[in-house]
């Protein structure tokens, strides 16, 4: 027997990294949420590595800060290390990276929730859905209380049927020993959910005493660290560095040895793993030949003594964990505190969603992160925000949001998801996105602050700031465009210290600035702003000129793409009336239902003579419908 235990516009099942952000973003739209969640003390918490940021990764944690999201505010509040990853390559690769202080960042980001206005807090676990006529309308916590609502997001990570794995040794068990959630997960099949299995992994933890450091190479953070979120102004100098040792062929025969007692070996895991995140196991079979592997010893935080071993991730018996961690250098004394495991969970198979994370036969039904098919936090985080924008809008009759592929890596990761699917945990990579010149670390807030404001979701005091910043940069680039410098001795011994080919004749600066010797930092000694610009300005002026050319050219692709973007595929169309398209570009065209013309060229197993016959069908007018 039930009980009513209140009614929201928005609830969130899970408080993870997608959960959070879900729940802040419907609350500060205006929609009264409710996060349920298995434990208060776990909110944000990160059962794997205690890092943010890397490679697109970190792009998209400044694209969730644009958005007015919390992942970017929390980690620059709380991290123990941060750096600049791939400095000496082009703006379309650099990639903000922080090492996190665990324990204080779940601390931080509790308080901002707690403190969110329209968001409630609680400690329950969901067990069901409730529908009423195919519409989710709330939950049944295993309390019997019925939480009543007008969207529910599921955000539920890896705890659905979650199983862990050491060995021989498998136990029901979220991450951490954690409680799994299982009755949610039947009940997902039983309303006629596609789930699959998949499965990721941890290294063990050690104690940071008993490590000789003397024979690891230290990895320090940046003098001048940079900023997550376009609010932050001061820097953490005090930070702590990361070590780098090696496997070595000792390692790599305990493993060999062993490989029958790994679980993933031995046929106990029967999930799909993550390809480009493999188990210390996984990596030595794989690459025999190499004769050691990166491992990256990182704190947990400030004020505890457990250290991550990055790159060691392993489902071995905990007493061969013993033997492998003491054969590494630097780890010969090395103390376990906590094992390495596997975990196995149940996901959802993410074609099943609109671009707006609605389940399609579910409406006032969202999932994001983990449950989707992903891995890592900031792919959880962008999908959470999205959900939490979508499901208020909702809610409150608002206007929904879809980034396409040339606005952010959320609208890359979001479009694979729903319109390809994933055969593994999906991880975010440069390489997937098609306009990654567009999509840069150091223009999150040029692409988004503006639709963050519209929903508000910043302020009117940061969106003002940030118009300011935009007329800096569009008035230092007209000076620039203007301006012409005549050859001197000065520049002549400036341009030969750069080795950048000496001036004949006079130059515009933005030409100049074009070189790819040449820095904005050079421009300024030789004809400085009347004022003096933030870094951050000047940052966006050089790059907007350094690489216009490339910039134009990738507008023009979007000009092309956005054209088939905006040829709308009606509703209910009947694929099947459609004679000349191939059977299996029907199978899939009738399973993603895509929404647009770009959307279905970008289905596997649709061909470009397949897209054609669709463009030609709709463009004919006579749509045939299904009943």
């Amino acid at each position: 027997m039930t009980y009513d235990a209140g009614h929201f516009d928005v609830i969130v099942i899970g408080a993870g990294h997608a959960g959070v952000e879900a729940a802040n973003a419907a609350a500060k739209r205006g929609a009264k949420t409710l996060m349920l969640t298995l434990n208060l003390d776990m909110i944000a918490f990160m059962p794997c590595n205690p890092s943010v940021g890397g490679p697109a990764k970190g792009v998209v944690v400044r694209e969730v800060d644009a958005l007015g999201g919390l992942m970017g505010k929390v980690i620059d509040k709380t991290y123990i290390q941060m750096r600049m990853l791939n400095t000496g390559k082009g703006p379309a690769v650099r990639a903000l990276r922080a090492q996190a202080d665990k324990p204080l960042y779940i601390q931080e980001m509790k308080y901002r929730l707690e403190n969110q206005e329209n968001l409630t807090l609680r400690q329950a676990m969901v067990e069901k859905l409730i529908i009423e006529d195919g519409v989710c309308t709330g939950v049944i916590t295993e309390t019997k209380a019925a939480y009543h609502a007008k969207s529910v997001i599921i955000t539920t990570g890896t705890f659905m049927r979650g199983r862990v794995i050491i060995g021989d040794l498998s136990y029901e068990s979220g991450p951490n020993n954690q409680r799994a959630s299982v009755k949610l997960s039947e009940h997902l099949e039983e309303l006629g959910f596609e789930l699959v299995r998949f499965k990721t992994g941890t290294p063990p933890r050690v104690n940071s005493h008993t490590i000789d450091y003397s024979k690891t190479e230290i990895q320090p953070g940046d003098d001048h660290p940079s900023h997550f979120s376009y609010e932050t102004t001061e820097g953490i100098l005090d930070q702590i560095p990361c070590w780098l040792t090696y496997t070595n062929e000792f390692t790599h025969k305990i493993i060999d040895d062993n490989l029958g007692l790994s679980a993933m070996y031995s046929g106990m895991i029967k999930g799909t793993g993550p390809r480009y995140c493999p188990s210390i196991e996984d990596k030595v079979v794989r690459f025999h030949d190499k004769p050691r592997h990166q491992i990256f010893l990182e704190p947990e935080g400030r004020d505890t003594e457990e250290v991550y071993v990055q790159g060691l991730s392993t489902s071995l018996p905990e007493f061969v964990q013993h033997e492998m961690i003491r054969s590494i250098e630097g780890l010969e004394k090395a103390e376990i505190m906590r094992a390495g495991y596997a975990i196995e969970y149940d996901s959802v198979v993410p074609t099943q969603l609109w671009p707006t994370l609605e389940v399609k036969n579910i409406p006032g039904l969202y999932t994001a992160g983990q449950i989707n098919g992903t891995s890592g936090y900031e792919e959880a985080a962008g999908q959470g925000l999205m959900a939490g924008i979508n499901a208020a809008a909702r809610a409150l009759d608002k206007e929904t949001l879809i980034l396409d592929r040339s606005q952010a890596y959320i609208g890359v990761l979001i479009d694979d998801l729903v319109t390809k699917g994933t055969n593994e945990p999906y991880r975010l990579l440069t390489s997937r996105a098609e306009y990654r010149l567009l999509l840069r670390h150091d223009n999150a807030d040029m692409r988004l602050s503006e639709i963050g404001h519209q929903l508000g979701l910043i302020s009117d005091e940061r969106y003002n700031k940030f118009l300011e910043k935009k007329e800096l940069v569009d008035q230092e680039k007209i000076r620039l465009e203007k301006e012409t410098i005549k050859p001197s001795e000065e520049l002549q011994k400036l341009t030969d210290e750069v080795g950048a080919t000496p001036l004949r004749e006079p130059t515009k600066l933005a030409d100049l600035v074009k070189r790819p010797e040449i820095s904005y930092s050079l421009i300024e000694q030789l004809s400085p702003a009347p004022n003096e610009l933030p870094s951050d300005v000047k940052e966006q002026v050089e790059i907007q000129i350094k690489y216009q050319g490339y910039i134009e050219k990738s507008n023009q692709q979007v000009e092309r793409m956005l054209k088939m973007e905006n040829k709308w595929i009606p509703e209910g169309i009947d694929y099947d009336a459609i004679g000349g398209i191939a059977t299996e570009a029907k199978e899939k065209l009738k399973k993603v239902r895509p929404l647009s013309v770009g959307q279905a060229s970008r289905i596997s197993g649709v061909n470009p003579a397949d897209v054609s016959i669709l463009l030609v069908y709709i463009e004919q007018g006579n749509i045939a419908k299904m009943e």
